[in-house]
């Protein structure tokens, strides 16, 4: 009976049952144009993507997206289409599209000494102030995202600019001052029109090459004096926000917002990226709390998603399969789901929730690339001269005078044109959309939107148990169970003796309007012989930790699964072992790892994993280069005796402030 409705329901929907996702309030303009003024629909239409309306949604919310790259990308030959195909200026596109509200990056100087662009779009006040303008011809206003360094600004790194470098922090602050006036005003007098203006990027660690709270204090006063000051002589309302991230350490967030207290401000912005902060439940919750106790108005300031784990350029992508969160698949269907949840999060806060900006929707990639191709290198080598020309790159090799440790090693090309808005030739996706949907959401034919791959681990030499149903996810967000058979013949050719991998097909018990294969991946997994491997249980007795720098951390954007994991920091030297010894061993060979990351530890840094049998210490070094890139140093031939008994840890000797996290150790017998 269960295969007979599954059927019947799928069927149904494939031959063109149409959903709609409720009414809708009046509509309201997108904004006054110069040209033409575009509104939003006022019931519910028929789409290519599902959207359910978001209720109660203030006629202000702000529909944002940041396309600080985009006069790089015009250079370097990208060009944007409309829906119908044609070539349009991009900025009526957004419009079209329901976008309100454009963010721009500032950087004070980002060139070199011999004029060449840093990359990133090469975001200097004059790049910022042609954006305004066009944005100000299709009815959008201008948030201004002031950096304060030369480059990119971020939890890793708040370098302070060259023109700035060895002033006292009086002389600093005035320079901040005066460089936010003059910039400021030349935008606007370019005719954008400023809404907001953030005094400083993702901030949590420093501004401007200043990491004491007294200074930084300091630093963001002379900023918001200057907004001020500007707002009054222009007569434009500018509001002024300050912008951190890491929103799923709640706990972190509000004691940063304690100490910006006495800083005269309008809106607490913060970053959300799904594939590491958490929850748009702990996002609400937290932004509530945020504005509840501070009286401020709330913001995501950046938030994107992957439609594709395709790469478009040759530069690898930052987010691959390895960032496609439950529930929303990396698919176009998926992005415009992520997107109008995000904004429901934001929404549910209340009328301090002003909204939301999307993070370089039009970062596309310029030249040409074919995954695969057998003249890649070659390929790849004529894009990076485009990057180098005219800076459409996230970094140019010229940006390694000033960012030796990053953009000086990792320079390329576009990381993020995965989660554009548009694609890979410049033609609107489906879910650039979602804007204008977000008040009445959309009516769509139902169909098969994603059949994920299921992930079966089973313990060595244990039996092997394989799913009876896979769920099947439709357009619309359901999820239906359906019945399935998987290959005899590749079931048996599984050995649970021994550890391995294996992919595993089948067919499903009905028919699909798209003939879809199910398809497993079945992990056999060896025994961790190590109790609490990733700190997860509350007993942590049997792991002895020396020195004082550590802590058992709840954050799961810092943990390589779970949400505990060991974490690093000091103001003092950073100097540390843990271990656990197990007992009671076979005698035979083992291997042991963990997974460690990180950054700021300084050259003279030393770390390294170790294995100790009583007779022999086997190590190997490792190390941690920037947030989340996991490093997995193994030690692979231990041997253990007769008496059954090892030791095994890691060592982490570093610099003040070096900070980072272990998580995830294993023992396994070979």
């Amino acid at each position: 009976m269960m295969g007979r409705n599954i059927r019947y329901y799928i069927v149904l929907a494939m031959i063109g049952i149409m959903i709609g996702t409720g009414g809708c309030g009046n509509a309201t303009d997108v904004g006054e144009v110069s040209e033409i003024i575009f509104t939003l629909p006022t019931e519910p239409e028929e789409a290519e993507i599902y959207v359910e309306p978001i209720e109660n949604l203030s006629k202000d919310f702000i529909r944002g997206v940041d396309i600080s790259s985009v006069l790089a990308e015009e250079e370097s030959g990208v060009i944007f289409y409309n829906e119908d195909g044609g070539e349009q200026d991009i900025f009526k596109t957004l419009a079209e599209h329901g976008v309100n509200y454009i963010r721009v990056r500032v950087w004070n100087d980002p060139y070199d000494e011999n004029g060449n662009s840093y990359g990133g779009g090469g975001n200097d006040t004059a790049k910022a102030a042609e954006i305004g303008r066009r944005a100000a011809k299709y009815g959008m206003k201008l948030c201004v995202d002031y950096h304060y360094s030369d480059f990119w600004a971020d939890p890793n790194k708040q370098q302070c600019p060259k023109a700035w470098k060895g002033m006292d922090i009086e002389t600093k602050s005035e320079a901040l001052h005066q460089f936010t006036v003059e910039s400021l005003t030349q935008i606007i007098d370019a005719g954008g029109n400023v809404g907001m203006v953030q005094i400083g990027n993702e901030i949590n660690n420093g501004i401007a090459g200043e990491i004491n709270w007294t200074k930084r204090r300091q630093l963001l006063q002379a900023g918001s004096a200057a907004v001020r000051e500007v707002s009054a002589k222009t007569g434009n309302d500018i509001q002024i926000a300050v912008h951190f991230t890491d929103v799923s350490d709640q706990e972190g967030i509000l004691a940063i917002a304690d100490k910006v207290k006495a800083i005269d401000y309008d809106i607490f912005a913060v970053s959300y990226y799904p594939f590491w902060h958490g929850s748009t439940e702990n996002l609400t919750e937290t932004l509530k709390k945020l504005s509840e106790t501070y009286d401020k108005k709330v913001l995501v300031a950046e938030n994107s998603y992957l439609y594709t784990t395709s790469d478009g350029d040759g530069s690898a992508n930052s987010i691959g399969e390895g960032g496609i969160v439950t529930g929303y698949p990396a698919t176009v269907q998926g992005q415009a789901n992520e997107i109008r949840d995000v904004c429901a999060a934001v929404a549910a806060v209340g009328d301090a929730g002003l909204g939301y900006f999307y993070w370089e929707p039009a970062w596309l990639p310029v030249g040409v690339w074919e995954e695969g191709a057998a003249d890649a290198a070659q390929v790849l080598a004529a894009n990076q001269k485009i990057w180098e020309q005219y800076g459409s790159g996230w970094a140019s090799s010229y940006a390694a005078a000033y960012d030796p440790k990053d953009a000086g090693i990792y320079y390329g090309g576009c990381s993020w044109d995965n989660q554009a808005l548009f694609d890979f030739t410049g033609h609107p996706l489906a879910s650039l959309k979602t804007f204008l949907y977000l008040h009445c959401g959309t009516i769509v034919e139902k169909q098969i939107e994603n059949i994920p791959v299921v992930e079966v681990n089973v313990s060595l030499g244990a039996e092997l148990e394989m799913p009876q149903t896979v769920d099947v996810m439709l357009n619309d967000r359901t999820v239906l169970p359906v019945e399935v058979e998987w290959d005899a013949a590749q079931l048996a050719a599984i050995d649970t003796s021994v550890g391995g991998e294996y992919d595993v097909t089948g067919r499903f018990m009905v028919e699909l309007a798209d003939s879809s294969q199910p398809k497993a991946h079945v992990s056999i997994l060896k025994r961790n012989l190590l109790t609490n491997s990733s700190f997860e249980e509350e007993n942590t007795s049997m792991w002895t930790i020396t020195g004082s720098c550590t802590d058992y951390q709840n954050k799961a954007a810092d943990a390589y699964s779970g949400d505990i994991s060991l974490h690093f920091w000091s103001t003092s030297e950073v100097k540390f072992t843990v271990e656990q010894t197990v007992t009671g061993l076979e005698p035979g060979t083992y291997e042991f790892g963990l997974y460690i990351q990180g950054g700021d530890a300084g050259d003279s840094a030393d770390m390294y994993i170790f294995a100790d049998n009583g007779t022999d210490r086997l190590t190997e070094a490792t190390g941690v280069t920037n947030w989340c890139n996991w490093q997995n140093p193994v030690i692979s031939e231990i041997t253990v005796g007769e008496d059954g008994t090892l030791t095994v840890g890691a060592s982490v000797s570093a610099k003040a402030k070096a900070w980072g996290t272990l998580d995830d150790f294993y023992l396994y017998q070979k």
